[in-house]
């Protein structure tokens, strides 16, 4: 028998799901097979409306081994599983002769653990031993959404925490469910043969397709310990995301609050001398975090590394203490063993890593006005971890739509590990990057106005002439705008003051879910939609409801980020650009994804407007516009606003 032509299954696959067949999507789907057969590596753009992901899992099926797909976000994990892998695996059954298996793998905490639901979640003294059914009260929310949970574990075949509508709290859900360092283990547990984490590990064992997300491939990874079944290709969606997601999971923090904790479940499970060590060290750690300043700290302080090496000496002697004792008295021994043991785990890890003090780990203060003061450790890059980690001994494509930064693939690569792109070299992956463009024609669909006659922002300020611009911008637009700001504060401001002088509805993200504001957005073409970071990636509003998009200023860290200022400070210590090399690929990447709001539709029509003027004057502002869609750029105040009075007059024609 021949082997089916990709072509023809990539035609057949495209028919299924009700799509358009694009030549960018050929061209992705061939580099796909190419990489897997040749075992070699990909960097993949691929723009809004090419179908990446049958452009991606069409080679994969055909090629019959295992693959993983990790990506970013629930909405693409979910829209895989449930809408593109089955009609994929249907239509592609007649010319492939079987039907490959796929399943969705997520880490521990997303599953509903039946030991904590039916035995309780041991808690700390003062609490007693968990009944929340019986403590919340019934008509609380947290009562609700307890009694919910319990109902819906008799019915739910997978445990898996997104699939509960409507959703839970993050506190009722803790209730119910345990992280990998607290799990008894499927042979120690009274319920670990009916375990939805341990099925769908094994539903994944068995898979020819396992989708799972950033968090996990970063935490199978670091953590030693494999959490993904064996695999030979690896295909990681949404990748412009996956160095922040790493970064993550490796980042470590020491509260006060969390200490005290790791003190009161361990206290009954060893003696008191031991117990007594920790508590004290725990008292002497909160004193000095009350003292404690925001910013990095390029030293640790004389009180805080005597504060953190008691820390670590105690809590080792309770982990050794704890695993040698035994004590019939107390319910559900090991759980609460496990439970203290996790907690305690995780004090002495960081506290001996911050203690240990590596060249390659960037230490700072938080304080925030109602937690307090927060002790975080976080890696100055992953860089060296992802290349040693991703891509040995398997195929892996990276795929996005925003992969070229400044015009080529290498700042990217960099972050991941990777030389300069055909530049070979001992240990180093030799990878191919391929630019399929997108369908739509985005200089007849767009255009890219930056105000250049505005002032340039300061750090401080309500910028007044910034809130004339974006009124007249709205008015002129007719509304149907989204408004991505860089901070919170400025999307807030910009609100308030607009709401008083425009008679279209401003949602301002934080008021409701994003879920809820999003659909409300879409449903009324004069509503605006205001907010920051999760609005510059998450929104997908194609029609007539968006078709202004509004960015308040350059996206540029916080000079005062203590991780993004040390990855800069590197970047210039070994002789290179730290600004272009981390807070210029930053602000490119977010400008990107955000200008990427607008064109989502073959008949989207629209304008993004950049109100600052450093996107034409400054010196850097090519390199940030190499990296935006190749909209048709002016900087004529009259001209976008006459367009954007035109594209509202067509779009009010169209809608009746």
């Amino acid at each position: 028998m021949t082997k089916p032509s990709l072509p023809d299954l990539l035609h057949a696959a495209v028919s299924a799901v009700g799509g358009t067949e694009r030549p960018g999507q050929v061209a992705m789907a061939e580099a796909v097979a190419e990489a897997i057969d040749d075992n070699s590596h990909r960097l993949i753009q691929a723009g809004t409306g090419t179908g990446k992901s049958l452009g991606y899992l069409v080679p994969a099926l055909a090629h019959g081994e295992r693959v993983v797909v990790a990506t970013a976000t629930l909405a693409l994990q979910r829209q895989l599983v449930e809408r593109d892998l089955p009609r994929t695996v249907e239509a592609l059954h007649p010319q492939l002769r079987r039907r490959p298996q796929f399943a969705m793998l997520k880490g521990r905490s997303n599953y509903l653990c039946l030991h904590r639901l039916h035995e309780g979640a041991p808690q700390d003294e003062e609490e007693g031993l968990f009944d929340q059914f019986e403590a919340a009260t019934p008509t609380s929310k947290l009562g609700k959404d307890l009694l919910r949970l319990r109902d819906w574990a008799d019915e739910t075949e997978t445990g898996d925490r997104d699939d509960l509508t409507p959703g839970v709290s993050d506190k009722a859900w803790s209730q119910i469910s345990v992280s990998s360092r607290e799990c008894l283990g499927a042979t120690k547990c009274a319920y670990g043969a009916e375990c939805f984490a341990e099925a769908a590990r094994e539903r994944a064992k068995l898979a020819d397709v396992v989708v799972t997300n950033h968090a996990l491939l970063a935490i199978d990874a670091i953590e030693g310990a494999p959490v993904l079944p064996q695999h030979e290709v690896l295909i990681v969606d949404e990748a412009h995301e996956l160095v922040s997601r790493v970064t993550g999971v490796a980042t470590g923090e020491l509260t006060p609050g969390q200490v005290n904790r790791a003190v009161k479940r361990s206290a009954k499970l060893v003696d008191e001398k031991i117990a007594d060590a920790l508590q004290t060290a725990s008292e002497t750690f909160e004193r000095v975090m009350e003292l404690a300043l925001p910013g990095r700290l390029e030293e640790i302080p004389e009180d805080l590394g005597y504060a953190l090496m008691s820390l670590r000496d105690a809590s080792r002697n309770v982990i050794s203490a704890i695993g040698a004792t035994r004590d019939k008295s107390v319910h559900d021994e090991d759980a609460v063993r496990k439970q203290a043991l996790a907690a305690v785990e995780t004090i002495h890890a960081v506290a001996e890593r911050i203690t240990n003090g590596s060249e390659y780990d960037v230490v700072w203060y938080e304080r925030h006005d109602r937690f307090g003061a927060t002790l975080r450790v976080a890696p100055l890059s992953v860089s060296g971890l992802l290349r040693e980690k991703l891509f040995e001994d398997r195929s892996v494509v990276l795929t996005s739509a925003t992969l070229k930064i400044g015009g080529d693939f290498n700042g990217v690569a960099a972050s991941l590990g990777l030389s300069p792109e055909g530049v070979e070299g001992d240990d180093v992956p030799l990878w191919k990057g391929l630019d399929v463009g997108s369908p739509f024609d985005y200089p007849k669909q767009g255009i890219l106005y930056v105000a250049k006659h505005l002032a340039t922002p300061g750090r401080e300020g309500t910028r007044g002439d910034m809130m004339d611009e974006l009124a007249e911008l709205i008015e002129a637009a007719g509304g149907r705008t989204l408004g991505l700001f860089s901070s919170m504060r400025g999307a807030k401001a910009a609100a308030e003051e607009l709401r008083g002088r425009l008679g279209n509805p401003i949602l301002l993200q934080g008021e409701e879910t994003l879920g809820e504001l999003i659909k409300n957005f879409a449903a009324d073409p004069k509503t605006c939609l205001f907010g920051t970071l999760s609005l510059w990636q998450g929104v997908d509003v194609p029609g007539p409801s968006c078709q202004l998009v509004i960015m308040d200023r350059i996206p540029f860290p916080r000079p005062d980020d203590p991780l993004m200022s040390a990855r800069q400070k590197s970047v210039e210590e070994h002789g290179g650009n730290g600004f272009m090399a981390v807070a210029a690929t930053h602000a490119a990447l977010l400008m990107a994804q955000g200008a990427g709001r607008l064109v989502r539709a073959s008949g989207d029509r629209g304008v993004v407007a950049v109100l600052d003027p450093r996107l034409a004057t400054a010196r850097y502002g090519s390199f940030l516009r190499a990296t935006l869609p190749d909209f048709w750029y002016t900087n004529d105040r009259n001209q976008v606003r006459r367009s954007l009075a035109a594209i509202d007059a067509a779009a009010q024609v169209d809608g009746k």
